[in-house]
């Protein structure tokens, strides 16, 4: 069964950092892209940051870029989310996702709140 468990959200004042983190189960993590996806509160879901298997290519949304690092470690079947500079509209819930099998998998989400 494939599971993607997120951590590593909390709240945050803004211009902190937090590192979020996706660990992925039942299936081989190194032959798939990942994403991360976020949810603001009353808001659609908004892809935030895509890296392809091997970490060789990477694309960030415009209101993350040059603040927002994404990684993996295909050794601990594990993906991040370096977050710096936070700002008050990045309140979401992060979610990482990927296309297995033809269906979408995603884990369960972590809250990342920026408030001062």
């Amino acid at each position: 069964e494939v599971q993607l468990v997120e951590s590593g959200g909390g709240l945050v004042q803004p211009g902190g950092s937090l590192r979020l983190s996706c660990a992925g189960s039942g299936f081989t993590f190194s032959n798939y892209g990942m994403n991360w996806v976020r949810q603001a509160p009353g808001k659609g879901l908004e892809r935030v940051s895509t890296i392809n298997y091997n970490g060789g290519y990477t694309w960030y949304a415009d209101s993350v870029k040059g603040r927002f690092t994404i990684s993996r470690d295909n050794a601990k079947n594990t993906l991040y989310l370096q977050m710096n500079s936070l700002k008050t509209e990045d309140t979401a819930v992060y979610y990482c996702n990927t296309l297995v099998g033809g269906k979408m998998k995603e884990g369960q989400g972590t809250q990342v709140t920026v408030s001062s």
